[in-house]
């Protein structure tokens, strides 16, 4: 079933230019926000849209909208804008940044006029070094335009957008990491409460959201929420861009409505298994989010779907991998990764994280035991639900989703002291 993009350009289009997206609609659903539209509306719009946080949580983005305070406080309010996008088997913000940065923006100038803010500051990964520049060319020919600065679109209030820069460290990934790094201080997540609606940048009120939701909201007001509510499910509305990398024949990012399954998107889309192998294991959203079978294929791609089949949509992420694939080693190197980018502030993450690296390695080159795996299981379960923000969480589901969803090949490590799948990648 075909269904119609709105989050990317068609193959050929190049909206990056500010006249060419200007010709497809681009900055209408702003200019009739801000003139026709009290805040309130804009708000109440979003929210019979069902439009929910592309980032990972999944929470409604009218209702967080909802949470800030009214204008005319004592602080201005603000936008802090994720795109820092450091979620290995993740790459969907980076193409919305690149190729459709008009769209971004206008989400921005809408969710500004919402909830009364001062300023949008979208934080980039410190590696998309042509996704900084295409956002920055694509703000300056904003304010050029008149749909940024001290009158955008010619009303009194200003508003205006600032790309900024991460340095590399998955943690500021994280809303209240992002901001102490956009602060210029060490990124370590906020203990919580106050929440940024309260206490954000600057110690003024702030809503944080993902680019990819920023990029939803324009076409929200532009064709309404009813529109949007016929794209996908009842409780996951509208489209989302999936990433599938891993051994697939077609690698890349695909716009469809929530609630396509799985196969559909690897078997259709993504071209199928890598030289017709058999499909072992597939992690949905990242590699935070824990892993499913081969059998659990069909499962759909919306987050009370997942939610049932054990696991979470996450950043819609998906890692493919066949039969050759070693679990444990899988297993392995995401450990790695999340001892690596664990800030180290909470007991729990900076030494379960250890504790995950060294038992799986140990698995991996064959010296592990038994008694490693009982205490996998039990390292996690003091992890979870324990820390500041949730990269302990997520570092547990993954060690923890493998152990339980493969542990006939966790048992052989151990049984035959080796891996038993030669032809699996090596670390």
């Amino acid at each position: 079933m075909a269904h119609e993009p709105y989050l990317l350009p068609p193959p050929g289009a190049d909206w990056r230019n500010l006249e060419a997206y200007r010709q497809i609609g681009g900055y209408e659903a702003a200019r009739r926000a801000v003139h026709e539209m009290a805040p309130e509306q804009v708000i109440e719009e979003v929210k019979e849209s069902g439009l929910r946080g592309r980032g990972g949580a999944g929470f409604s983005t009218g209702q967080k909208w909802s949470f800030m305070p009214k204008p005319g406080g004592p602080k201005p309010s603000y936008i802090a804008c994720n795109g820092d996008e450091s979620e290995p088997g993740t790459f969907k913000d980076r193409q919305i940044l690149e190729r459709n940065p008009h769209l971004l923006i206008e989400g921005l100038a809408i969710a500004g006029h919402a909830i009364g803010a001062r300023a949008a500051y979208v934080y980039i990964r410190g590696e998309y070094t042509t996704a900084f520049h295409t956002l920055s060319a694509a703000i300056q020919q904003a304010r050029d335009a008149g749909f940024l600065g001290e009158r955008p679109f010619g009303i009194e209030r200003p508003f205006d957008v600032y790309a900024m820069r991460g340095a590399g460290a998955y943690i500021c990934g994280e809303e209240t990491g992002m901001i102490e790094s956009a602060e210029g201080k060490k990124g370590q997540p906020r203990k919580r409460p106050p929440f940024p609606a309260v206490y954000g940048l600057w110690g003024c009120p702030t809503t944080v959201n993902n680019v990819e939701t920023m990029a939803q909201v324009a076409s929200i007001l532009r064709r309404g929420a009813s529109w949007f509510k016929t794209l996908g499910m009842p409780t996951s509305t509208g489209h989302t861009l999936f990433g599938v990398s891993g051994h697939v024949e077609r690698p890349g990012v695909y716009e469809l409505p929530l609630g396509t399954t799985l196969r559909e998107i690897i078997y259709e889309h993504a071209g199928g298994v890598r030289d017709g192998r058999a499909l072992k294991a597939i992690i949905p959203g990242g590699v935070s989010m824990p892993v499913l079978s081969a059998e659990q294929v069909d499962v759909r791609m919306d987050h009370e779907s997942l939610k049932q089949a054990g696991t979470l949509l996450g950043t819609g992420g998906i890692v493919v991998m066949d039969e050759t694939a070693c679990m444990v080693r899988a297993a392995t190197v995401i450990a790695r990764f999340f001892r690596h980018e664990s800030c180290g502030q909470c007991t729990q993450c900076r030494e379960g994280t250890g504790w995950f690296h060294k038992l799986l390695k140990r698995l991996d080159t064959g010296q592990g035991t038994m008694d490693d795996l009982a205490t996998i299981d039990r390292v996690g379960g003091y992890m979870e639900g324990q820390t500041i923000c949730a990269l302990s969480d997520a570092a547990a589901w993954a060690a923890t989703g493998f152990l339980r969803r493969f542990r006939p090949e966790f048992e052989a490590h151990v049984r035959e002291g080796r891996c038993p799948l030669p032809e699996s990648f090596r670390p």
